[in-house]
């Protein structure tokens, strides 16, 4: 009976130090995954960031571009007038 009892102790024991190393593995592996997640979302932010900045940069240099044509044409039509 005695040995059948150490047995028993060994193998909860056994148990117990098993437990507590996949407590630390799913802990270490919970923690990567959040790090993993806040980097993919920081660079998902700067892409889209960027994105935002080509944009306004792309409308900006248009809005330059149509606001030079109409002063130019109305300067035209008026040195038309004003000569004609």
């Amino acid at each position: 009976m005695l040995p059948r009892v150490m047995r028993m102790r060994q193998s909860i024991a056994q148990l117990e130090r098993a437990f507590v190393e996949e407590v630390n593995l799913d802990r270490a592996r919970r923690q990567h995954l959040r790090h993993t997640a806040a980097k993919r979302s920081r660079v998902r932010r700067v892409e889209r960031k960027q994105q935002r900045s080509s944009l306004r940069f792309f409308l900006l240099v248009l809005t330059l571009l149509a606001t030079a044509i109409l002063v130019a044409v109305a300067m035209f039509e008026t040195l038309y007038i004003v000569m004609g």
